[in-house]
């Protein structure tokens, strides 16, 4: 591997050998009077020896984790809280207590209801007779039956009503965020707690459009993150939309997190990679050693203790490696530092940064 340290001296020197050789073509001090020695100064280049490897074409962009599993909860009925029994970071499961509200409305109101319903059905039960023997009409009869499967369910109503003054869980999940506070008044919909499931997250990466045919569904991408350094997280592309933004010009792609662990967090920020072609056997060089001249990609080799420019036809590339498919032989000594100092014929004092790049 290249010795950062060393690239850095060798870079310096460089870029004062290139400037001593511009003060000498321009004539400037000491050096108008020995020009031959001047241009005659070699110039300090660290160079690297192509490899083959698989050649990778990656996406790269940033994404905010969110849970694909969240609910707000909200209050079904109106009332005062009078109690809370869980806080913000607890685990919840489905159906478990969070808060009650006030229920003394709510219990007279389900007692009325019960005790019209049982002073109907006495007198549906007198009816039932009367019936039978033709003393009242088959009319009233069945109003009667009406009016009280009617009043059975206002007294179910009002008893759902009773029960939805305990508030619970929708979902299991972890609570987020706890909204409302012991004493406040709520009306129906009003948001208690918000409830997320850090075990399902997903990321949406928003992708410009010239991209859409690099991605399928089922593709693994890769994600790191600042808040964990050092660990790399499985994901796997999970929906992709068919629409796309007409004003942003990208389309949306759904990430699922496929290893999730403990410390991954919804709104956590992310780095994301996805790799969408791959080349093997590949001749690879590093991707700055390739130098973009007239819309003419160029790299610099040493040939003899001089630097020879080669055009070069490139593949995929990435922020690292480029792919290399015409114009070198695979055994050059390219120029990875101090190519930018140099020109076709300067002679150069080359440094070995090591076969592996």
């Amino acid at each position: 591997m290249i010795n950062m340290s060393r690239v850095k001296t060798l870079a310096a020197a460089a870029l004062a050998s290139a400037t001593l050789v511009m003060l000498s073509a321009c004539g400037v001090g000491e050096a108008s009077m020995a020009p031959q020695a001047a241009v005659a100064a070699t110039i300090p280049v660290v160079t690297a020896l192509p490899e083959r490897g698989d050649a990778f074409a990656l996406h790269n962009g940033t994404v905010n984790l969110e849970a694909d599993s969240e609910a707000a909860v909200v209050a079904k009925v109106g009332g005062e809280v009078v109690e809370i029994v869980v806080e913000e970071g607890d685990r919840v499961s489905a159906g478990q207590l969070m808060a009650r509200l006030d229920r003394d409305r709510l219990e007279l109101e389900m007692r009325q209801a019960q005790a019209e319903l049982n002073r109907l059905k006495q007198e549906y039960r007198r009816n039932v007779q009367l019936h039978e023997r033709g003393l009242v009409s088959e009319g009233a009869f069945e109003t009667l039956r009406y009016d009280l499967q009617a009043l059975d369910a206002s007294y179910r109503m009002a008893k759902l009503q009773l029960d939805y003054a305990d508030i619970r869980a929708p979902i299991d999940g972890v609570i987020s965020a706890r909204i409302s506070k012991v004493g406040n008044t709520l009306n129906p919909g009003d948001e208690l707690f918000r409830i997320s499931n850090p075990r399902t997250l997903v990321a949406y990466l928003h992708v410009p459009q010239r991209d859409l045919f690099h991605f399928q569904v089922g593709q693994p991408a890769r994600l790191s993150l600042d808040a964990l350094p050092g660990e790399d997280h499985l994901a796997m592309i999970q929906r992709i939309s068919p629409r796309i933004d007409p004003e942003t010009g990208t389309f949306k792609v759904t990430l699922a997190v496929t290893e999730a662990s403990s410390g991954l967090r919804p709104g956590m920020f992310a780095r994301v990679q996805i790799v969408y072609d791959v080349h093997p056997d590949a001749l690879l060089i590093p991707a700055g050693a390739v130098l973009s001249e007239d819309a003419e990609a160029a790299v610099f080799v040493v040939e003899q203790g001089v630097a020879r420019r080669r055009p070069v036809a490139t593949g995929l590339t990435n922020d690292q490696r480029v792919e290399i498919i015409d114009g070198l032989d695979g055994d050059e000594e390219i120029i990875v530092i101090g190519q930018s100092a140099v020109q076709d014929g300067t002679p150069v004092q080359s440094h070995q940064g090591g076969h592996q790049i």
